[in-house]
């Protein structure tokens, strides 16, 4: 079943994507310009302790081609020189603002503007996690839309633009929308620019890397198609700012606060009886920093799983219910049982594999034909998705780089795909016992290549 469902959407997703590759991208950019007049955005910045990445973040949302935007870096608390940096960076100073409370948060301290940027906005306030650094950040938004950026994550100039097209279009139907995340590990990212596109040589991020593109290029367009997405990263998308405090901003009581709100704006939209959209665009890219090693990588994946488990079973009445529509009927089960339960079910298939063939209840030809059709099966989707990658945006343009992620597809099975399996395992686990552990990861910063080299040369400097 899930090979057939994955082809279709394979199938689907490559239809979507010739009529996009059909278009003049750039010729569109600049007649959607005059439009966006009058959707201005509100771009949130929620930082804790992201003082290596957050000077990079900013300026590469500074630089965005779109009229009218402000951006406001909230800082949920920081320990480090967070704070500090973007004060001396950005040249900010302490502003009087009023605040109009429309979502609970923890106590803001402070609020700065930026002499150089009057549109840069920094908040200052207690540390009460992401979920309650967004809903400040909506507090201080003065404009109806809200674009919700990670702070170790970099735009493309144009993926504000793009992203913002399915909502301008559409008359007011489409009340979110979400882009394409990739990895840019190894990148080389001045001030928030992308200067050159490499593959990294890290076994764990090239495989990073393939994951999400099949997960944005297969998985996020196919859903979108039929209005069935109940999940648009929260390192990049953009919200109908009223919709959004109308289902309650976002839940500081799960661990995947992105997909919740995403699920509430679904059923408010039902139960209201409203015909109101939310879509994915493959196009805007925003490129963001993935984990290195197999201790934090284990804690991304075990908390994106166990935040999946909890949105599905606080909203699990959603499940069949007809009044949801094709969101009940169709997107439930299928997170429910190809998402959530997959792990459980694929870690079934191998035991009663393994236990068969101890019997001698099973045939060995038998055995080794299934293993080779999951390999070949994993693979090649896989590598469907390199490839529609390299064909539509063509992020990595060497073609030794789509070469080997193509080889690193093929060996998946043999290694990547069990250490994520054990992990998703692990997230299903923390929801059943309740055990709330965010975990931290340990930046190195998308620059860091300038930044070592600028600390050495400093160095070099002090001994002379």
């Amino acid at each position: 079943m899930v090979i057939i469902v994955y082809s279709v959407m394979l199938i689907l997703s490559l239809i979507e994507l010739k009529k996009v590759m059909q278009l003049d991208k750039y010729v569109i950019d600049e007649e959607d310009l005059a439009y966006t007049y009058s959707k201005p955005v509100s771009i949130i910045v929620p930082v804790y302790n992201e003082e290596i990445g957050v000077i990079d973040t900013v300026s590469s949302l500074l630089c965005l081609q779109y009229p009218q935007l402000e951006v406001i870096v909230v800082n949920d608390g920081s320990t480090d020189e967070t704070q500090e940096r973007m004060i001396q960076h950005f040249q900010m100073e302490k502003t009087n603002k009023v605040i109009r409370m429309q979502l609970p948060s923890e106590q803001m301290t402070s609020i700065y503007q930026s002499i150089i940027h009057p549109n840069l906005l920094l908040v200052t306030k207690e540390n009460g996690g992401k979920a309650d650094a967004l809903n400040a950040g909506i507090n201080v938004a003065k404009y109806p839309y809200f674009c919700s950026i990670d702070g170790d994550s970099v735009l493309e100039t144009t993926s504000l633009l793009r992203v913002m097209k399915p909502i301008v279009s559409s008359n007011d139907e489409v009340i979110a929308a979400g882009g394409s995340v990739r990895v840019a590990n190894g990148f080389d990212i001045q001030l928030g620019a992308v200067m050159h596109t490499t593959l990294s040589g890290n076994a764990l991020v090239i495989m990073q890397v393939i994951e999400y593109l099949r997960a944005f290029f297969l998985g996020r367009i196919a859903l979108s198609k039929f209005n069935l997405v109940l999940i648009i990263s929260g390192a990049f998308s953009v919200f109908e700012k009223k919709w959004v405090i109308a289902a309650g901003g976002y839940s500081k009581n799960t661990t995947g606060e992105d997909m919740e709100l995403v699920v509430r704006l679904h059923r408010l939209i039902k139960e209201k009886k409203i015909k109101k959209r939310i879509e994915f665009v493959p196009d805007p890219v925003c490129w963001t920093e993935a984990p290195e090693t197999v201790q934090d990588l284990r804690k991304q994946r075990r908390r994106w799983h166990q935040g999946l488990a909890g949105s599905l079973w606080k909203h699990k009445e959603m499940t069949f219910n007809p009044k949801y529509g094709v969101i009940g009927m169709i997107a439930f089960p299928y997170f429910w049982i190809i998402e959530c339960l997959g792990p459980i079910i694929e870690l079934g298939g191998y035991l009663y594999l393994i236990l068969s063939f101890l019997a001698g209840d099973i045939y060995v030809e038998l055995t080794i034909l299934l293993s080779l059709l999951f390999i070949l099966y994993g693979g090649v989707f896989s590598i469907a998705s390199v490839l529609l990658e390299a064909w539509s945006i063509d992020s990595y343009p060497k073609v030794k780089d789509i070469a080997k992620m193509m080889i690193f597809s093929l060996t998946e099975a043999f290694w990547y795909r069990p250490l994520t399996l054990l992990w998703r395992l692990e997230g299903i686990l923390f929801f059943l016992i309740k055990r709330n552990d965010w975990g931290y990861m340990k930046r190195k910063g998308l620059s860091r290549k300038k930044d070592e080299h600028h600390f050495d040369s400093e160095k070099m400097n002090s001994a002379g």
